[in-house]
């Protein structure tokens, strides 16, 4: 199982996070973002593969970006059509591609980026782009019957391990966590986090 904390920017708390044995660590380029991260911080995870989140970004700023933060992956969290991830993916960037589920009918749309990412991600559906801090009826991914992998996103907190433990999906490959492990935007709950990840992994 994947564990990916999204939404880092402290050079400390970065490397706090680092050390929990996390998989993935999330740096969101999305200026409407409480989280937004606009300069490398002096230390950046060299274990945990880093991800970079954007939103509706122009090609040219993702592959700058990705160039200099070094990013493994790139999150897609807009409305990116699938011709805009090919010509991603043909730059050689692997790419995880974030949808917003409030029902069965959202996940049609992954139909469309089947071949193209490593990863879906499924959020909570909300107003803005992720970040609700709720979390959705993980009963609807039932219907989801593509082969691209995904994550469990949106509102994830200590209170939904028994939760985790008990949803079966042949996809299901790890979950992503933020805002319900925060003491501020940014800087998270190392103390929280580690104990969730303990009990995660039993």
């Amino acid at each position: 199982m994947i564990i990916k904390v999204c939404g880092m920017r402290d050079a400390v708390n970065i490397r706090q996070v680092e050390s929990l044995g996390i998989d993935m660590m999330g740096l969101i380029f999305f200026p409407g973002s409480s989280r937004y991260i606009t300069c490398p911080p002096s230390y950046l995870p060299v274990k945990a593969q880093r991800v970079g989140v954007f939103v509706n970004e122009d090609s040219a700023t993702i592959e700058s970006l990705a160039r200099a933060f070094a990013l493994n992956y790139i999150q897609l969290h807009g409305t990116e059509s699938p011709e805009y991830c090919l010509s991603l993916r043909e730059k050689g960037l692997k790419l995880i591609k974030a949808f917003s589920v409030s029902s069965p009918a959202d996940l049609a749309e992954t139909e469309k980026y089947e071949g193209l990412c490593e990863y879906f991600i499924f959020d909570t559906k909300c107003e803005g782009h992720g970040g609700s801090g709720k979390q959705f009826d993980w009963s609807i991914l039932s219907h989801y019957r593509g082969k691209t992998p995904f994550l469990l996103s949106g509102g994830i907190s200590p209170e939904s391990i028994d939760d985790l433990k008990n949803f079966r999906h042949e996809q299901f490959a790890g979950i992503d966590l933020n805002s319900r492990f925060e003491t501020a935007p940014a800087m998270k709950n190392v103390e929280k986090l580690q104990r969730f990840i303990k009990e995660f992994k039993k």
